[in-house]
């Protein structure tokens, strides 16, 4: 099930459409999983738990992606994971969305692994950018090996542009550094982007989300 909105109030979001999706679909493998994710902050938290009750169905969501003005920049999953429960990944879903993004500007972030990153490309290719969403920067430097777009959390503390410690560019996100929202800004659509974007760690339990920004992942090359 999914909830559809179509012009956000959301500060940082800017005044697009956005959706959500149910909480099955998150993986349990996510670091942030029912713990330091964003998703679980009091207002956010109040429209996705509703979904259960009040969300559309997949042909809803599809629809309403569909009577957007061509150009349209819209997200996908302000909470919520790519189509599948848990782990698993709903190619046909998937499929059934980026059809309906076709001349439009969507993109989305993903915690999932496995055949998800495989659909992840597929969908990337289409039109509707898929991002691989790491939790600090060494799984950055590993996920940039699949060729898709990476965003990574970072320190609460970390400078507006840096490195991963293979030397990726890292550029944190614009509206967390100057005045700007997802509407103005839309770097995180560009899947042809030269830059991993960092979000740094802030709002519901910043101190763990932070914590976890700090570790860095052995990198095993072969």
């Amino acid at each position: 099930m999914y909830t559809f909105v179509r012009e956000s109030a959301n500060v940082k979001t800017g005044p697009i459409p956005v959706t959500y999706s149910g909480r099955e679909t998150c993986p349990s493998s996510c670091a942030h999983y029912r713990t330091s994710c964003y998703a679980e902050a009091f207002h956010t938290r109040l429209v996705w738990d509703r979904i259960p009750q009040k969300g559309k169905t997949l042909a809803d969501l599809c629809e309403a992606i569909k009577t957007l003005p061509d150009g349209q920049l819209w997200r996908h999953n302000v909470a919520g994971d790519l189509p599948g429960e848990g782990e698993d990944i709903d190619p046909v879903a998937l499929g059934e969305i980026v059809a309906a993004n076709i001349g439009k500007r969507g993109w989305t972030y993903t915690h999932k692994r496995g055949d998800a990153i495989k659909w992840a490309r597929h969908a990337t290719e289409w039109g509707f950018t898929v991002n691989l969403s790491a939790d600090d920067v060494g799984e950055a430097d590993a996920l940039s090996a699949h060729g898709l777009p990476v965003v990574v959390l970072v320190p609460s503390d970390t400078p507006e542009r840096t490195t991963t410690p293979e030397g990726r560019a890292i550029v944190v996100c614009p509206a967390q550094t100057r005045d700007t929202d997802c509407a103005s800004c839309g770097l995180c659509q560009k899947a042809n982007r030269a830059v991993i974007v960092g979000f740094r760690a802030h709002g519901f339990r910043t101190k763990t989300a932070d914590a976890r920004a700090r570790r860095v992942i052995p990198i095993v090359k072969g």
